[in-house]
């Protein structure tokens, strides 16, 4: 028995239907993406992202355009994104203090692990404490010395209050037993002439922007905050080498986009992401950077958050810190 042309009819559109949705799958993106920096130029978090941006242009067929909105140490770039449609075209590139702001600013309603949808992790990379040359320090110990004999009056800095090197920073106050005056900045840009000037003595940041004025002598490393040493400065020792005992903090860079979005948009974004990390000229490129490829799914991206807000929280809550 044959069937009749209305139910060929109704077989044919039948099958279109359920063609639409693998259809609708295959159509993103169809116009430039927005990749927000919670950051100024030029700081570890900008850098990283562009570094994505401009290959994720090539692979998609579409200018990711990079906008960084500094502030309240990414909590404006993060809730922009937030609050943005869930469609993929609004993107954010955080670092770590992303784990951080939601329980450092008393006034944020923000909270990373409710307000923003994972995408991938990006990269790892470890902190450098440096001093300007100046102060005539080399070691962790002759600094602490000479902070100790100068109470209250030895200036710190790092790239945004709220970060993980301004809270690094803090353990290192607690746990060399000094009192070093912090100084705030809006981003790693504003800081860099006060430390190359010897206006601020110490810096603690990624190892990406200080390595460079390290090698030059410009600056002394003291240590790395890490562990274990990085390649890119194999002799400069880690705080727990220089006798800050269990001292680990570390930057990473990941990616997020606005909650509901559809998950065959995520998936593709996180197959790009880390196929872009995977790439060897980028490998070379963030190694370069003093960062180690850290490619990850949204699940591993959900874990390290697991561990690093109530982490944080709890520095801050036994250093008594609050931002307003």
């Amino acid at each position: 028995m044959h069937p009749t042309p209305s139910a060929v009819t109704l077989l044919l559109l039948g099958g279109c239907l359920t063609a639409l949705p693998a259809l609708a799958q295959n159509d993103y993106p169809q116009r430039p993406i927005r990749l927000l920096v919670g950051f100024t130029p030029g700081g570890s978090t900008d850098l990283v992202g562009r570094l994505v941006a401009a290959k994720l242009s090539e692979r998609l067929s579409q200018q990711v355009v990079v906008d960084n909105r500094a502030g309240a140490s990414g909590i404006i770039a993060a809730e922009i994104v937030s609050k943005s449609q869930p469609d993929g075209y609004t993107l954010l590139v955080s670092g770590s203090s992303i784990s951080i702001v939601g329980s450092l600013y008393k006034d944020t309603t923000f909270n990373v692990q409710r307000d923003l949808e994972p995408l991938a992790l990006v990269a790892t990379t470890p902190y450098v404490m440096a001093a300007h040359p100046s102060i005539g320090v080399k070691t962790v110990s002759e600094f602490i010395a000479y902070a100790k004999a100068r109470p209250g009056k030895v200036s710190w800095g790092a790239s945004t209050p709220g970060t993980v090197q301004h809270l690094s920073g803090e353990m290192f106050k607690r746990m060399a037993g000094i009192d070093m005056v912090f100084i705030p900045y809006k981003g790693t840009g504003a800081m860099m002439p006060d430390i190359l000037g010897g206006r601020l003595q110490v810096a603690i940041d990624n190892v990406l922007v200080l390595a460079p004025h390290i090698k030059l002598s410009t600056l002394n490393a003291l240590a790395v905050t890490t562990t274990k040493r990085t390649p890119i400065l194999p002799d400069v020792p880690s705080l727990a080498e220089a006798g800050i005992a269990g001292f680990d903090t570390s930057g990473w860079f990941s990616m997020y986009c606005a909650p509901k979005t559809p998950a065959h948009i995520i998936k593709k974004l996180n197959s790009e992401i880390l196929a872009i990390v995977n790439q060897p000229d980028v490998r070379e490129r963030l190694l370069t950077f003093g960062a180690t490829p850290l490619p990850g799914t949204p699940d591993d991206l959900r874990r390290q958050l697991a561990r690093e807000v109530p982490a944080w929280r709890k520095v801050i809550a036994d250093a008594g810190l609050k931002a307003e």
